[in-house]
């Protein structure tokens, strides 16, 4: 029987996170990853790879990322943990000391009458059906994507670029709206349309039409689509069977259940990324946000407290950035609905510059942030920010400041580093002045 101090099952951003950490930080003896994937996609290029990238073995996370650790291609079929072993498809008992789940998520399908139809695809990290998805589109004409979210729209973003009439229907008033605020889902709404792309919302898929393989997509106010390919992408649910059929507890929100140290109900096992159960950094409630960036965070947390408690996990955030057209749009934290729906009583501070100087840089976009803060305290709660593409580092700034719980005083002492060809004008420092905004309506 193959034996391992550290056993990681997992091939997508949380496991390759917490082999690099171990071999590298850790200097744990043994260390073995168990993957189903011959190769391993990076999950968020995943809609680049039909309009910019062209295939998905250009959307590739390299095995070098594992450092030392041994890699096994195997599928894991089964956990004992009274005798602490993995068992797999291919035959395998191995055996561990401290056991790390990284066993990811998979895509929501919903109960829609003809979602099994040939050429509807879900979005799952799959280079072979990926590489099927993409063969179909090069001889399709018209395309639905189900969900507007930000794999929605991305993947509608960049099927246009192949040519195809496509179109996106989603639920809600807007998209994007479970992460943004109204007025920024319209700018995005615009820049979709100025696409070509045809934006239906407040409307619902009632069923997906077709004779074996799918023609059509009829919606709940009764208008029908033509569509020769459809894409739902409307998020994904936590892969927990494995841990289910250990005995693990899962959460209320059906991922592992773990508790600050990333630890399941089984001090020898711990689960990080989206199979694990999440809580919100600001009210330390359950909470549904699946990222690759929440998903490493938590591995590096799981992996410095297998064999000691060192590091607790403080809650996840949520920072997200996309690109429709030239219109860059990020977020970090909580925008001005979900503060006020979580109970805070808030301020906010707006404030638009040019992200270059003087504005007659070439390349230079105008760029604008947004910030809320708890009013009593003045303590960052999020941020928006849309327009050039410094935006996503933006919003990392933000996420670090968040972090720290700095306040908007705080943020007005920033002293910030610029250049003409990358950033605004420390005159025009648009973080620093929507926080002297915000200041100002408080007084």
């Amino acid at each position: 029987m193959k034996r391992a101090d550290v056993v990681i099952i997992g091939g997508s951003a949380a496991g390759p996170q917490a082999a690099m950490v171990a071999t590298r930080h850790y200097m744990i003896d043994s260390i073995l990853v168990i993957r189903r994937e011959e190769k391993v996609l990076v999950p968020c290029g995943i809609p680049y790879i039909f309009g910019t990238l062209g295939s998905p073995d250009k959307n590739l996370m390299p095995d070098t990322v594992l450092g030392d650790a041994e890699l096994m291609v195997d599928e894991a079929t089964g956990i004992d943990r009274s005798s602490q072993t993995v068992s797999t498809a291919g035959g395998e008992t191995i055996g561990y000391k401290k056991l790390v789940l990284a066993i990811g998520s998979r895509p929501v399908v919903p109960p829609i009458p003809g979602a099994e139809l040939e050429n509807v695809f879900t979005v799952k990290k799959d280079v072979d059906y990926l590489q099927q998805l993409q063969q179909v589109l090069a001889g399709a004409q018209d395309l639905v994507v189900i969900g507007g979210g930000f794999i929605g729209v991305e993947f509608a973003d960049e099927c246009r670029k192949l040519g195809l009439n496509v179109t996106i229907v989603e639920l809600l008033p807007h998209c994007l709206q479970l992460v943004c605020t109204e007025d920024l889902c319209a700018r995005a709404e615009e820049k979709l349309r100025e696409a070509g792309i045809r934006v239906i919302t407040g409307n619902a898929v009632k069923s997906i039409l077709g004779d074996g393989k799918v023609e059509g997509v009829e919606l709940s106010d009764g208008e029908r689509l033509k569509a020769d390919v459809v894409i739902i992408g409307i998020g994904v649910t936590p892969n927990t069977e494995l841990a289910r059929e250990a005995g693990l507890e899962i959460g209320e929100l059906r991922g592992i259940k773990v508790d600050e140290y990333m630890m399941t109900t089984d001090p020898n096992i711990f689960a990080a990324g989206d199979c694990a159960e999440k809580f919100s950094f600001f009210t330390g409630k359950p909470i549904g946000l699946r990222l690759a960036s929440i998903a490493t965070a938590e591995a590096r947390i799981a992996v410095t407290n297998l064999f000691e408690q060192r590091r607790k996990n403080r809650g996840a955030m949520g920072v997200f950035s996309t690109k429709i057209g030239d219109l860059a749009v990020a977020v970090a934290g909580l925008h001005e609905r979900a503060a006020a729906e979580a109970g805070f009583d808030i301020i906010t501070g707006e404030s638009a510059a040019v992200d270059k100087h003087p504005g007659s840089m070439p390349g230079a976009a105008q760029l604008s942030v947004r910030l809320v803060f708890e009013r009593q305290s003045g303590r960052l709660l999020g941020g928006e920010i849309w327009g050039g593409s410094t935006a996503a580092e933006i919003a990392n700034t933000l996420a670090a400041l968040i972090s720290q719980g700095v306040t908007a005083e705080d943020v007005t002492f920033l002293q910030v580093g610029t250049h003409p060809a990358f950033t605004a004008s420390p005159l025009a420092s648009q973080i620093v002045n929507a926080a002297e905004r915000a200041i100002a309506r408080v007084a």
